[in-house]
Parts: C-alpha cells; structure tokens; sequence
C-alpha cells in the first residue's frame, strides 16, 4: 500500500505517521477516522502517543488529521461534515444540542485557564476589571468566559457591560497582554501556563468560578465531539479511538520518560514551563465516571442558563440527558 502524505508543520507529520501504519492489524483493513486538530492545543500530545505506541494500529484505525488555527474552525469542520470527530468546549456542544444540533460529547480534559494580569498591574481581583480591556480567547461563547461572566454575575459584575472586551485566538491574546494591549486575559490553561512562568498572576481560576457557581469537582470542559449520526454508523471506530485516547492517557500519566519524548512538540520555553505543561495536562485527565461528570455538568448548565438566559444556552434549561456519549467498551 502507498500512502501519500504532504505535510507543512510537525502536527502535519503526525498526520503522516498515523496514516503509515506497522501493519499490526493485518487481518483488518484499517478504517479511516477524520480528526481535526487545532494547531495551538493540546490534542497533538495525545495524538503523538498515540502514534508512538502503536495505538491506532493496533486498534485498525487509519486516522486523517486536519490542522485548524482556532476552536471555530474545529466547530465549523464539524457542522460541515469535512472532519468526523473534533476537540471542542462542552458548553457550545450543549448550547448547539439544545437548538437541535445532533452532538455528542465524550471528556477529554478539565484543565482550564484563568484570567491573568501582569504582576505588577494594579488589578487584584475580578472587581478591578470594570473599565478596563479583557482580552478574550475563543470568542463570546467560549466555554471558559461564559463560566467566568456567570461566577461575575453572582458577584453582581456584569463583564460585558463593565469591561472592554476583545475577542481571538488564544495565540493573539497572548500577545495582547504581553504587549500591554490589553490590562487582562482569558486565555486557554496552556498559554496561562506559559504566563506564569513569565511572572503573571491569575486572579480568577476558572476551576474557582466553577465551584462559586456549585461544582463539586472540575468538570471536563472539552471533549471529543462528533455527531449522532456519525456514531449511529461507525460505533466501533469510535469506541476503539476512545480505548486508545485512554491508553494514551493511562501512558502520560504514568511515565516521566513519555513527556521527555514530547517536550519538542510542546515548544516548552524552558523548564519551569515543560513542567507546568505536563502537570497540568495530567491534573486535567478525567479519571471519573460519565454520570459524575453528567451530575456537576447539570449543575454547571443550569447556573449558566439563569445568569444567561437563552441566548447563551439555548431553548432549554436542562442539560440534555443524551450529551454525554457512552462506549459500549466499558459502561461508565
């Protein structure tokens, strides 16, 4: 069998190497999943264990990555059709589920970001926001800022109205406040990371804002996400991707030595920031059942359907009891 391949970056070259194969499944042709991957996240970690180890072969999985600049991307590539499965927010998934949209979503991480100043910037808590510019990453329906505004809201802080807001992609809010564009940030846990080792302070951890609004452990917050249909078809394919996802898990959380092999795709500025890196990934690896998560993921959506109202969540006040997809391989 050729494969031909081109590639343009190194998460491109995990593209390459997954569709190679070792020909561990040689009885079973392997079937193609398509997977978009956002080039700033987290995601290709995972995918380069993955494909180190062998995993997706010795699963008979042909996996197509797609690299994307932003979570909207990642989002639009679902609703089009043009990739099966994405990493994308749970709270958009949830909001788009209530206005009729057939997702389906299985946890990947609960790491999450903070809103982040300078050390030496007069802003000590999210009170000191009001008036000034927060810069934004994800958009108005970030998963992260529409957890943030409803922990504010409790505190009868009404971001969009007391602060100027600008919205991008994590990478642009990350120069934005370094280069003092912006007196504030909410920004992805990855490039908060980076941040601290820096010297920036967080004054509100987006794990706090989720407690103020009644979780009792962090939720995952994004997730693999594809559609009903797709799962009703290729159920299989999607079970045995999920078994390698925790595989992989099983592997980082474990060995040291896996995140010495990672660290040049994590483009670690230094020590301080590798650490911070894999510290948190790890922390954010969901270890508990689907209907924990299902239980403080009610919790979390109906706090944000009183602070939001419909336009944030949808028709519904509920959390559809469907979102959450369970794999047949192991019923959690």
């Amino acid at each position: 069998m050729v494969v031909n391949c081109r590639f343009r970056s190194i998460r491109n070259c995990i593209a390459v190497m997954l569709c190679l194969g070792a020909g561990a499944v040689p009885a079973l042709a392997a079937e193609t999943l398509r997977i978009g991957l956002q080039s700033t996240g987290t995601f290709a970690w995972q995918l380069d264990v993955i494909r180190r180890h062998g995993l997706a072969d010795r699963a008979g999985l042909n996996l197509k990555i797609s690299e994307y600049a932003s979570p909207d991307a990642g989002k639009l590539a679902l609703n089009s059709g043009s990739v099966d499965l994405a990493i994308v927010d749970w709270l958009w998934v949830a909001r788009a589920r209530a206005l009729g949209a057939k997702l389906l979503f299985y946890p990947y991480s609960s790491a999450v970001g903070a809103v982040m100043v300078k050390d030496n910037s007069p802003v000590r808590g999210i009170d000191d926001i009001k008036g000034r510019v927060l810069a934004v990453a994800g958009g108005p329906l970030d998963k992260s800022w529409l957890i943030v505004q409803a922990a504010a809201a409790r505190r009868g802080i009404d971001l969009k109205r007391d602060a100027t807001l600008e919205y991008g992609a994590p990478p642009l809010i990350y120069e934005k406040l370094q280069q003092g564009e912006a007196e504030a940030s909410l920004n992805f846990w990855n490039f908060c990371a980076r941040l601290e080792a820096q010297g920036y302070r967080r004054i509100l951890d987006v794990r706090d804002a989720e407690a103020a609004l009644g979780v009792r452990e962090p939720v995952a917050l994004i997730g693999y996400v594809f559609s009903e249909q797709f799962a009703a078809v290729h159920k299989s394919e999607i079970d045995r991707f999920i078994a390698a996802a925790r595989e992989a898990n099983d592997i980082m959380l474990r060995s040291d030595e896996e995140w010495d092999a990672l660290r040049p795709l994590m483009k670690a500025e230094d020590d301080r920031t590798f650490v911070a890196y894999r510290d948190r990934t790890r922390e954010g690896i969901p270890q508990r059942s689907i209907a924990a998560e299902q239980a403080d993921a009610r919790a979390l959506f109906r706090a944000r359907a009183s602070a939001g109202g419909e336009d944030l969540v949808g028709p519904s006040q509920e959390l559809d009891s469907k979102l959450y997809y369970q794999p047949a391989s192991r019923g959690d």
